[in-house]
């Protein structure tokens, strides 16, 4: 096997921060929108606060992995092929889900209806629960491994991807999504609704652990290349496990911080037990990809290297300025939330964001 080089492993992790910040981003977002469902009997108005809580940052939060795929075809174009097209369905799935999702968030308000919100309610909850199932059993079959052949096909069929790490995998994301997005609706809210979200957390928070827990000791003791991955699985354990306290003492802000230490100590865990390959071939070893032989040339990665130094730094710029222009809280059921003398004009931004999106 080839032995990448500083440029191409460089890159492997560039790419994984952006899914990383996908994974955490996005997470959240997902999450609210289940939470669209868990707190259904509350009525549309309940729903339409939920929802205000992410109408200005989740279509920029998308960004990542659309910027992260566009890296993936330039830097690892043999990855991504292989990728694409041996997980063409699932990924088809996922796109479909994630288009409609924009539909959903686009059209909720257009029409002056409970029956019409109550539609697009139902397309939030898919839009929240199925993309987060499916990026788990993908991301879990990348990981693993599927059967490629000499020329780079996956041969894996669509329902040998159903297998039960994948599947375990789609449970995972779901619920520390679920944590996730239900710690930053807390974050995001006053009054009744943010017990609520604290009471559905502390319930969340423990089949979360335990099935994060089995699912990433088997990655390590059946799929992991390095037992250096046993540092970031214990970071991620300890952050789940620091939630519990958080929640109890109402800390939403440590826990919320909690849940992205434990989704970066799991995408760390699972992306660095891979390396030094990107997708393994469990039928024959020789004909797995690696970060050397699905690489781009040298001159291709440095010239992305040096336009990746130059707009990085901005967009994160851009992303730390709009959470905090839309730091503060909302109320429950669109009422005011105290203590701030700009919470008017924030309330205000997010219904503005809202609707132009």
């Amino acid at each position: 096997m080839l032995e990448p080089t500083g440029l191409q492993t460089l890159w492997f992790f560039i790419i994984a921060f952006f899914f990383l910040a996908y994974f955490v981003l996005e997470g959240f977002d997902f999450g609210v929108q289940m939470n669209v469902a868990a707190f259904w009997k509350r009525g549309v108005g309940t729903r339409g606060t939920i929802l205000r809580t992410i109408g200005p940052v989740w279509d920029g939060n998308e960004v990542w992995v659309i910027t992260g795929g566009a890296l993936l075809f330039a830097a690892f174009p043999e990855w991504y092929a292989t990728l694409f097209s041996g997980f063409y369905l699932a990924l088809l799935l996922l796109l479909l889900v994630l288009i409609v999702r924009v539909c959903a968030f686009k059209w909720r308000d257009k029409v002056d209806s409970d029956r019409w919100r109550n539609g697009w309610d139902v397309v939030h909850v898919i839009g929240g629960f199925a993309p987060a199932l499916l990026w788990g059993v993908a991301f879990s079959n990348i990981v693993a491994g599927v059967a490629i052949d000499q020329n780079h096909w996956v041969t894996t069929s669509l329902l040998g991807l159903l297998n039960p790490f994948a599947l375990l995998g789609g449970i995972v994301f779901v619920l520390l999504f679920w944590l996730h997005g239900t710690l930053y609706l807390a974050l995001k809210v006053e009054g009744q609704l943010r017990e609520d979200a604290h009471r559905l957390a502390g319930v969340l928070v423990w089949p979360t652990i335990v099935a994060g827990a089995a699912y990433l000791l088997w990655f390590q003791f059946a799929h992991s290349n390095t037992w250096l991955t046993l540092v970031p699985i214990a970071i991620a354990a300890v952050a789940l496990i620091a939630v519990v306290p958080f929640v109890r003492a109402r800390r939403e802000g440590l826990a919320f911080g909690a849940t992205t230490t434990a989704i970066g100590g799991a995408a760390v865990s699972l992306l660095g037990g891979l390396f030094p390959y990107v997708m393994p071939a469990t039928n024959d070893a020789a004909n797995s990809l690696t970060v050397a032989n699905a690489s781009s040339t040298p001159h291709t990665l440095t010239v992305m290297l040096v336009a990746l130094c130059i707009f990085l730094p901005i967009v994160i710029a851009y992303v730390i300025w709009t959470y905090r222009v839309f730091r503060h809280r909302i109320g429950d059921e669109d009422s005011p939330a105290p203590g701030s003398r700009l919470v008017e004009k924030a309330k205000q931004g997010y219904r503005d964001a809202f609707e132009q999106n």
